[in-house]
């Protein structure tokens, strides 16, 4: 028998789709501990066109050190001693914005467990004429060469290490996967790829489509 949803017909009566990438088993290693516990005092962000209120924080530490998250209190999280299996779940699994934090907070605790385990890593690559970067200040200045006269570059930041196999490219390193790619994305901002000759500072062996020039 079809059901009426408000005086419309509804041809599928099955319970609301759990979040895939939520549900989905956390394998934690021996050496990682995973808890969560109450924030000293609670945030409260925008997230859309309503609130979300932070009340937890979820804690991963390992060999490379600690990283923190902080989610709502929606989120709750569970551990199995004998498996070392972490398993993040919502209290309401029909709710919308319960179920787009679910998956988001599934892969950055993953992300974190990560990072504290093996680490992240970004790698640039320059190219042009000229184009490169060199360490200065003991690895903790990175300075720029794409083409401008004056000096430029950013300063490292704290638990983020870089290196320079070459003139024309730099790894960087660090347990925290989002300030990683930040890092990686400011140096690049110095001069992303142009479209024309190619030139510019590539992420992640990133490609670009060349255009023709045009011809006047």
């Amino acid at each position: 028998m079809i059901r009426t949803i408000f005086g419309r017909r509804a041809f599928s009566v099955s319970r609301a789709v759990q979040s895939h990438v939520g549900s989905m088993p956390i394998y934690v290693a021996p050496e990682v501990n995973v808890s969560i516990g109450p924030m000293s005092v609670a945030k409260t962000i925008r997230k859309g066109r309503g609130l979300l209120s932070l009340a937890q924080v979820i804690s991963v530490e390992g060999p490379k050190g600690t990283l923190k998250l902080e989610v709502p209190d929606f989120i709750s999280m569970e551990k199995d001693k004998d498996s070392g299996k972490v398993t993040i779940s919502v209290k309401d699994n029909e709710s919308k914005l319960q179920k787009s934090m679910w998956g988001t907070v599934r892969s950055l605790v993953n992300n974190h467990i990560v990072g504290v385990t093996e680490g992240h890593m970004a790698i640039l690559k320059f190219v042009g004429t000229g184009y490169g970067a060199r360490l200065e200040n003991d690895g903790k200045f990175v300075n720029i060469k794409v083409g401008a006269s004056i000096k430029q570059g950013l300063d490292v930041p704290e638990g983020i290490t870089v290196k320079s196999p070459s003139l024309t490219s730099l790894i960087i390193e660090g347990s925290d996967k989002q300030q990683v790619l930040l890092f990686a994305a400011k140096l690049r901002d110095f001069h992303p790829p142009e479209p024309y000759k190619g030139k510019g500072i590539y992420v992640n062996g990133e490609t670009i489509k060349l255009k023709a020039k045009k011809i006047k």
